[in-house]
């Protein structure tokens, strides 16, 4: 379980997934990866997408997480009843968006999730072992990427149960009036801010790289949950190698 390796101390790599086929996290679950994001709030994955790609990480230690929409109590249930491992929340400003996230995700009397037999309980085959291990293990990241959530951050990474906060760098770098400049100062000190506060409140600072050069300098910046880039841009990465070689 990445929650786990995390609260060890190891740095956990993943990517994003938004290409809806099952070879892609087939292929790509065989390079070491920690985690992948199945990411349904920029790319057209459905429901069935996401339970046939899990179907295909089975066997790996690849920890599936879906990146919900918003924070809507029919999404997060969806995200978990097909077997997700964790969630990850868009725009989370404020404290009680990260609370209200918590109690969707949190079966009773943490929360308020109804207990489905989906595949994520083996179709009920093994509800009673779910509904005993899923509250604690469950991985519940907040993405940090708005000015209003930066102003917020301490209050936000201060919610029991919340594990990683999650700094969106191009859309903070927007929100921040600064374009997509994402290595301006300005955006390094407000990354900087929300690693000081994950150490503060004993959570684990998480982004996403666009490139290696990235990922290494966000890992010097403290930064232990780090996406390297997403499916589509390793397509376009690697086609782009192949013809300028030509």
């Amino acid at each position: 379980m990445v929650r786990e390796k995390l609260y060890s101390g190891k740095t956990c790599l993943g990517t994003f997934l938004t290409i809806g086929n099952t070879d892609v996290a087939d292929i790509l679950k065989h390079l070491g990866f920690d985690w992948f994001v199945f990411d349904t709030e920029h790319s057209y994955l459905s429901t069935f997408d996401l339970k046939a790609m899990m179907q295909a990480l089975e066997g790996s230690n690849v920890s599936p997480i879906v990146r919900i929409g918003q924070i809507d109590q029919y999404l997060v249930k969806r995200a978990l009843d097909v077997g997700s491992e964790g969630l990850l929340a868009p725009l989370v400003n404020s404290a009680e968006e990260a609370e209200r996230l918590v109690k969707f995700a949190m079966y009773p009397p943490d929360g308020v999730r109804g207990a489905g037999p989906g595949r994520a309980a083996r179709y009920g085959l093994n509800l009673t072992e779910y509904y005993g291990t899923a509250n604690r293990e469950l991985l519940i990241c907040v993405q940090i990427e708005t000015k209003e959530a930066l102003s917020n951050v301490d209050e936000i990474l201060a919610t029991k149960r919340i594990d990683v906060g999650f700094v969106g760098p191009t859309d903070l770098t927007i929100s921040l009036g600064l374009g997509t400049d994402r290595s301006n100062p300005k955006v390094i000190e407000a990354m900087q801010k929300v690693v000081k506060s994950c150490n503060d409140h004993g959570k684990i600072a998480g982004t996403l790289a666009a490139t290696v050069d990235e990922a290494k300098k966000f890992q010097e910046l403290g930064f232990r949950f780090v996406s390297l880039a997403s499916d589509s841009r390793f397509l376009v990465s690697g086609a782009r190698t192949y013809l300028s070689g030509q």
